[in-house]
């Protein structure tokens, strides 16, 4: 597309234009296209913090463009681009459904960028203005989207959390099974995995079990990620479910009756967990009552476009409907259902339901408000879970022609897929409807990807696919253009405080570090530090032990107790805990080790260290009452060796456990 002509972008306005104080002190300018719904804003900085560039988030669905005004800490994208020499654009991605999905996808952020630099240039004078866009999970698919159909818009993109062509639905599909058939045994199997633990997840597992396990493993899941088995839900997949019914309507039904097909199968465990279940509603719940009882959403949505929460849209207010009471309770809980109204202002209409509990239901974020608001007490419903069992089995009936290894499980010695097929790949469809297009490995400029290995929505696998995609484009030229750095211990969400501390970091380090090492190279031919070097096995991406030989920007942490990853001690017995810290070549200075002793999240213990790019350390510890400890440690590098950067600091931590048992005396 020729990045100075899109007929649908010719009148751009802007009706806001004023200095503000919050969060730093910069210039606000918003305005829009009069012709379509595109709305944009932009945060100048001051005129002796400018450098010329600007930095643009991309959020995964369209929405406000002033969702970064609400960040403080390391998610404040205003104050980083800022304190970064740039100006901070974001826009509302065209709308809330601007139609044309290339709309959504590119062209919306594409036109609003070409336009901020007219402005950029009223505002500080004639200068060559260079522009970097970043988004992560479907917001990575429109960065790519941008930089593979545009030309010249973009000087280079930071995706990150990103997935392939065939993430959508199958990633989520792959883990649901996983989740139900394993719903019973995945403590055991975190524990097995955890420092000191059997490190035999399938240890106690009967077939289905050991057969699902190695499905999802095979598929990308990262095994050590299930230790948020509780909070992970379904995540994006009833955003996906809609699609699926309109799409492959007659799956649902072949899923029940055709030979090949897990429904098919009478011994298989969908049908002891298949749900139909006929009540009236004894009571409708608002999200107050479901907050004072517990069973909330796990992660409400919120208005900052961040990747875990941007496709649950607006959040409900407190006097909202978000569950009900069933006068009869239904037999056996069940994750994803159909709930249909069968008497009432709502009859023959269709919620997704994300739960039932019992005689509790609590209903989906997606749902049509006014469905729900016609509900009644006394109406008649129907649950029915078929289609969400259905659903979980999906990607076996997805094989992709080539080029997706992961499939390989499901295909015979010549190649053919062993399942029945459906008709057609829905995987691009979605891809094509996220970003406006489907990945090709194709753009111009620079690119560097970020991705992270616990991430539990985007297979870490697939970052490493599009970089193969890149390859077989640019070859050689490579490594001119493109990086890929992966974060260990890090999950999908672009938060700063993650769900365990004590189990995963925040990549906003990374990414920020990124779009700086990105400018850099753009702007002063400074070539970033070199990408993370990882072999694909069964599904998973495996990265060598040592930082030298991982490299990226992320520190590499070893931690022992009494020499091993576990230590059984008496009360008051001492342990000795023993960390390296060490940092890839370039990326930076060791600056801050710190320890979580009591598992609760807070690292209040910090060492004084002087900035290295290895560190060794080395504590003596006595617990005063019996119980399993993990204690954690985390280990925090920056480019510069600043122990009080906030957007730059990157960190990874490391476990191990402690079994105190008795009394005793200290060693």
């Amino acid at each position: 597309m020729n990045d100075t002509d899109d007929q649908d972008f010719r009148k751009p306005y802007v009706d806001v234009d004023e200095w503000r104080d919050t969060p730093v002190r910069h210039r606000y300018v918003h305005g829009g296209f009069s012709d379509n719904g595109t709305r944009f804003s932009l945060y100048f900085p001051p005129d002796d913090a400018y450098q010329g560039r600007f930095f643009q988030h991309i959020t995964p669905v369209p929405g406000s463009e002033n969702q970064a005004q609400s960040a403080r800490g390391q998610e404040d994208r205003i104050s980083f681009a800022l304190s970064s020499g740039a100006y901070f654009l974001e826009t509302n991605g065209g709308g809330a459904d601007p139609g044309d999905p290339t709309v959504a996808g590119f062209r919306a952020n594409a036109a609003a960028a070409r336009h901020s630099r007219v402005i950029a240039q009223r505002i500080h004078g004639p200068h060559r203005v260079h522009g970097y866009a970043y988004g992560g999970s479907g917001g990575g698919y429109r960065t790519i989207a941008g930089a593979e159909n545009t030309d010249g818009v973009w000087d280079g993109v930071v995706p990150y959390v990103i997935g392939s062509p065939m993430a959508m639905p199958n990633a989520f599909s792959v883990r649901m099974h996983a989740q139900r058939v394993l719903r019973h045994r995945l403590d055991r199997i975190v524990d097995a995995l955890e420092p000191g633990g059997t490190g035999d997840p399938y240890q106690g597992l009967d077939g289905e079990e050991r057969a699902a396990l190695a499905e999802a493993t095979a598929m990308g899941f990262p095994p050590s990620a299930w230790f948020g088995h509780r909070t992970m839900g379904m995540h994006a997949f009833t955003a996906l479910y809609g699609g699926m019914r309109l799409l492959d309507p007659g799956y649902f039904e072949d899923f029940w009756t055709l030979p090949g097909y897990l429904g098919a199968d009478p011994g298989a465990s969908v049908h002891r967990d298949r749900l139909r279940h006929g009540s009236e509603v004894s009571a409708l719940i608002t999200a107050r009552e479901t907050a004072r009882l517990g069973v909330g959403v796990p992660h409400p949505a919120d208005a900052s476009g961040g990747v875990d929460h941007a496709f649950r849209g607006p959040g409900a207010d407190e006097d909202s409907v978000v569950a009900l009471r069933l006068a009869v309770p239904a037999p056996r809980d069940a994750q994803g259902a159909e709930l249909t109204a069968r008497t009432g202002q709502a009859q023959g209409r269709s919620l997704v339901v994300r739960d039932v509990r019992g005689d509790l239901v609590l209903l989906d974020e997606q749902n049509d408000p006014a469905t729900v608001a016609a509900l009644r007490p006394g109406d008649v419903v129907d649950i029915d879970n078929s289609p969400f069992l259905a659903a979980q089995t999906y990607h076996r009936h997805q094989v992709p022609p080539e080029g997706f290894p992961v499939w390989d499980r499901f295909r015979d010695e010549a190649g053919k897929p062993v399942p029945p097929q459906r008709p057609q790949l829905l995987g691009p469809l979605f891809s094509l409807g996220a970003g406006g297009s489907v990945q090709t490995g194709k753009f111009g400029g620079k690119m560097i990807v970020v991705a992270c290995l616990l991430d539990r929505e985007a297979f870490p696998w697939q970052a490493d696919w599009y970089r193969s995609a890149v390859r077989q484009h640019l070859g050689a030229a490579t490594d001119e253009h493109f990086r890929l750095w992966y974060v260990d211990n890090a999950l999908h969400g672009d938060r700063e405080i993650q769900e365990d501390p004590t189990r995963s970091v925040s990549y906003l380090g990374v990414v920020h570090q990124a779009l700086r090492d990105l400018s850099a190279w753009v702007e002063q031919g400074t070539p970033p530090v070199a990408s993370t070097d990882c072999v694909i096995a069964d599904g998973q991406v495996v990265v060598p032990p040592s930082a030298a030989a991982r490299r990226g920007v992320q520190p590499v942490v070893r931690l022992t107790v009494d020499g091993m990853d576990r230590a059984d001690v008496r009360t008051g017995e001492q342990v000795t805990l023993r960390v390296v810290g060490e940092v890839p070549p370039g990326a930076g200075q060791v600056v801050a080790v710190q320890w979580d002793l009591d598992g609760d999240g807070t690292f209040p213990v910090t060492e004084d260290v002087a900035p290295a790019d290895r560190v060794r350390v080395e504590r003596r510890h006595a617990f005063s009452s019996p119980g399993t400890r993990f204690v954690t440690v985390r280990v925090r590098c920056e480019r510069d060796g600043d122990a009080s950067a906030l957007f730059t600091r990157v960190d990874n931590i490391a476990r191990v456990r402690v079994v105190v048992v008795g009394t005793g005396h200290a060693g």
